[in-house]
């Protein structure tokens, strides 16, 4: 992640609901008032949703229409009723937004120095490969991104030093746009226009990633809180997800989860807008005023 446009398949479209179907009745103090009681039981916490709250308003109304409820009080009697409703809840509580080169000072810092410096550490030790893990990677923009930067900016440089990128998401529906790797233009706006010149072909329609772009990434459906990959990883982004929208426990756990997953001196970068909760051990920021972190001391 991220966040983000809901997916087509969960997008209000306007049509009426069907002949005899209830009336749905949602005002917005009746929305936050359901996820404010709906989310800790999620194990997600309101103040992440402030904002994009109205993203999943729209798709709990479309919800209650799909099952005929009038209003989110019945919703609630429902959930009481129905516990495997509780999955459907938190699948649209999840947030997407994602595009090309977000957060511009994260990947000029990714591109400039992060990258190279573990290639050319890799390279002294006589490491072949580099492993980089994207945490809610929704439909692949930021693994692509990865891509680009180290084909065009760092690989020159490195060329006996290899990248893969593996990328995962609890969202099939998204990862299956990632593995497609066609993008409307609004997805490639801060991608800068040399990389866009240079990986990408057009069409009336969209963007596609040119398939010398797409070596050694892989994608996994995976959720985070329930399953992480196999370690380590020299490079760990998790942005704009557990650290936005995960309960403060949960945050904590996810993060020792990481940790246990990054290499010697390996990188961590997380959304421009999060801060990593209490006790982050030894991790320390690795560049100012950007959230970009990394060990402190080599493992001994």
């Amino acid at each position: 992640m991220e966040m983000l446009l809901a997916p087509a398949h969960w997008r209000d479209n306007g049509r009426a609901p069907a002949p005899g179907a209830a009336q749905t009745i949602m005002r917005d103090e009746d929305c936050v008032e359901f996820l404010q009681w709906c989310l800790p039981r999620l194990n997600l916490r309101w103040s992440g949703y402030r904002k994009v709250r109205r993203t999943v308003c729209k798709r709990a109304r479309r919800r209650l229409r799909e099952i005929g409820l009038r209003d989110l009080e019945s919703y609630r009697a429902y959930l009481r009723d129905h516990s495997e409703e509780w999955a459907r809840l938190d699948a649209f509580c999840r947030i997407s937004i994602s595009q090309f080169y977000r957060d511009r000072g994260v990947f000029d810092d990714l591109s400039r120095r992060v990258l190279p410096e573990l290639a050319a550490a890799a390279s002294k030790r006589g490491a072949r490969t580099l492993r980089c893990w994207c945490a809610g990677c929704a439909s692949g923009e930021e693994v692509y991104t990865l891509r680009i930067i180290w084909d065009l900016s760092v690989r020159p440089l490195h060329p006996g030093v290899g990248f893969e990128i593996l990328g995962t998401d609890a969202e099939a529906t998204l990862l299956a746009r990632a593995e497609a790797a066609r993008y409307p233009r609004g997805a490639l706006k801060d991608l800068p226009a040399a990389y866009l010149e240079a990986a990408f072909t057009q069409d009336s329609e969209a963007f596609s990633l040119r398939s010398e772009f797409r070596r050694d990434v892989t994608f996994r459906l995976e959720d985070i809180r329930r399953a992480q990959p196999d370690g380590p990883f020299d490079l760990i982004l998790c942005r704009n997800l557990a650290f936005t929208y995960f309960a403060a426990e949960q945050q904590t756990a996810i993060l020792g989860s990481i940790a246990a997953r990054l290499a010697a001196r390996g990188y961590l970068a997380i959304g421009a807008h999060e801060q990593l909760p209490a006790g982050a051990g030894d991790l320390f920021q690795a560049t100012p005023k950007l959230p970009v972190y990394r060990e402190s001391a080599p493992r001994v």
